[in-house]
């Protein structure tokens, strides 16, 4: 199967320039699994302290250190929809773990926040962060060296990315994803969105909002708009550390059970102590991270992916960068329409055909590369399918149609939604950005308007409450960015944006915040970096003064004479308020030390 050229030639650039961190990363990952199982590393005392609650047929088996040993790591909590069906997967993994002659362990378990919950919050300003503390507990959980292989249980959005960071760092060891899947379908989205307009013109009260963003999160599982929790599991699939057809199957179904006892299964036979090694480091290469940036653009995925997958990448040795990232979403085209880039939810995605079409489509024009390893131990083709329950009650998986089981939401390679994946790096003097414009309408693609100059969300919030935001205008709302505040993401700004908007006004958003999965119809420059706290060129923007945001040419300018510009000094914020309540003290180092969004906005790398 031929590779498109552009696809070809992105991943030999990313290769190339990955070659010394990549060599480095292979080299200490070969040297951990020559050593072996690592149980008969451990003395006596060490290893009666790691197998002292199991029961006896189990201790008996680690002892003699040639069963296999399967670590979980573990996002669960019962106070969110998305981790809370997890809590009863520990047994089912126990139980087909014994059925496979293997053994699992709970070895750890993660935070999970749901940036749902907290945001506008203060809360939110701890989210970022978040994933590099997951990515360093999962390595506490894994450092007891007790493990042939591990499982990973999560779903949203900083949770994932921080566990495969945690599973690239111990990648002398398999690693299979398991995911909870979506909650059910609730109130529509384009219902939803009305009443969150409606609120935010004061048309409606805070009881008819609360009514209705409760029809819509429900009951356990991911929300169904396709944000970075959603966003995330199909990176999972595309990137082949799921089981073929896993991402979008409903919580507490057999399907999903059945699924779970496979991935248990799967994990156990692909350890060094079976004839299938597949250590999770030497899977995933180059291929797979290009792989995984074209199903985000297919799918017109998260822009906190933007950050996620540079991160990823970067634990595994590998550089990608955002010049990659929009280059390859030059080349591949969006196939799906699913909230906020059209109506439907990811329960009409998956029914319409979901990933395995997606995969089979992308594949049928070579835009994505087959050839490369994954936990099912097959190319990439064998995920172009849909997993369905036998009637022995074990997973079966069938070919998927060649057609769409519904055009409006997923569509085909020759026929696609439009000709990009809608994410977009923009460059110019006010730095570097992003911008996702696969739910933004090609007439406001470009935006060329006096700036309205705010230090934080509120700002704006009480600006639009007191009708002060009149004409065409671009909202800048700077001092959001890692080192400022964590980057809290913004979405409480979409609402009045979006009304503005929708009265005919010309409106953008130029922010060093962050939008996440949900950025929608209004035009959004994101992460822009140079922050404003590390004296970024958007701490210069004042008000009146005129910026334009081409998503056409991919360029942010503010038109002010070079010389004048770069004379003004920047703007300072007072962020006390930022630094302390809600555990924001104890985030005081990670932010300080916060890489910028380009290279992940991470402390570790």
């Amino acid at each position: 199967m031929t590779v498109d050229p552009r696809i070809a030639a992105v991943t030999a650039r990313i290769v190339e320039r990955s070659k010394p961190s990549r060599e480095t990363y292979l080299s200490h990952l070969r040297e951990m699994a020559t050593k072996g199982p690592f149980r008969s590393t451990l003395s006596c005392g060490n290893l009666a302290h790691g197998f002292a609650a199991c029961g006896p047929n189990d201790k008996a088996n680690l002892a003699q250190d040639v069963v296999p040993n399967l670590g979980i790591i573990t996002s669960y909590n019962d106070m969110l929809s998305a981790h809370q069906p997890f809590e009863t997967y520990p047994e089912l993994i126990r139980k087909a773990a014994r059925e496979a002659g293997g053994v699992a362990q709970v070895a750890g378990g993660v935070p999970a926040m749901c940036d749902g919950v907290t945001q506008g919050q203060p809360g939110m300003e701890l989210s970022l962060f978040s994933r590099d503390v997951i990515a360093m507990a999962a390595a506490v959980g894994l450092s007891h060296n007790m493990f042939d292989a591990a499982v990973y249980l999560g779903v949203c959005d900083k949770i994932v990315p921080g566990l495969t960071i945690a599973a690239l760092s111990f990648g002398h060891l398999p690693a299979v994803f398991i995911p909870a899947g979506p909650m059910t379908s609730g109130l529509s989205n384009d219902e939803k969105v009305r009443i969150r307009q409606l609120y935010a013109e004061g048309k409606v009260g805070r009881a008819e909002l609360l009514e209705a963003e409760s029809k819509s999160y429900h009951g356990p599982g991911t929300c169904t708009f396709y944000g970075t929790a959603n966003s995330n599991q199909m990176l999972m699939e595309i990137m082949g550390l799921h089981m073929p057809g896993a991402s979008f199957i409903n919580p507490g179904t057999p399907l999903r059970d059945a699924l779970t006892a496979e991935a248990t299964k799967r994990a156990l036979a692909i350890t060094a102590l079976g004839n299938e090694f597949t250590p999770v480091g030497e899977m995933i290469d180059e291929r797979s991270v290009v792989n995984g940036v074209v199903g985000l653009h297919a799918t017109g995925g998260s822009t906190n992916h933007t950050m996620h997958l540079v991160a990823m990448a970067r634990a595994a040795g590998i550089r990608l960068t955002w010049e990659d990232i929009s280059e390859l979403s030059d080349a591949v085209p969006l196939l799906a329409r699913v909230y906020p880039n059209g109506p439907a939810d990811v329960n009409h995605f998956n029914a319409a055909g979901g990933l395995g079409f997606m995969i089979d489509q992308l594949l049928s024009v070579g835009l994505l590369h087959e050839d490369v390893r994954t936990v099912w131990g097959k190319g990439l083709s064998s995920y172009a399918v849909e997993a369905r329950l036998g009637e022995n009650g074990a997973v079966v998986r069938e070919p998927i149609a060649k057609v769409s089981g519904d055009a409006k939401v997923v569509t085909t390679a020759d026929k696609p939604f439009q000709p990009n994946g809608g994410l977009k790096m923009l460059t110019g003097n006010l730095g570097k950005g992003v911008i996702k414009i696969s739910a933004v309408k090609p007439e406001r693609y470009v935006v060329e308007a006096p700036a309205r100059v705010f230090d934080t969300q509120n700002g704006l919030q009480d600006a639009f409450k007191a009708g002060e935001l009149v004409g065409d205008f671009v909202a800048v709302v700077r001092f959001q960015g890692p080192k400022a505040n964590g980057m809290p993401e913004l979405h409480k700004l979409t609402p009045p944006l979006g009304v503005l908007q929708d009265r005919g006004q010309a409106v953008a958003l130029v922010t060093d915040g962050r939008m996440s999965g949900a950025s929608g119809k209004v035009p959004a420059a994101i992460h822009v970096t140079p922050e404003a706290k590390d004296g970024g060129p958007i701490a210069r923007i004042r008000d009146g003064d005129m910026i334009r945001l081409d998503a056409v040419t991919g360029s942010l300018e503010v038109l002010v004479p070079a010389e004048e510009f770069t004379a003004r000094e920047p703007a300072t914020a007072d962020l006390s308020h930022n630094e302390w309540g809600l555990g924001r003290e104890l985030f005081a180092r990670l932010r300080d030390n916060a890489g910028t969004a380009d290279e992940g906005a991470s402390v570790l790398y």
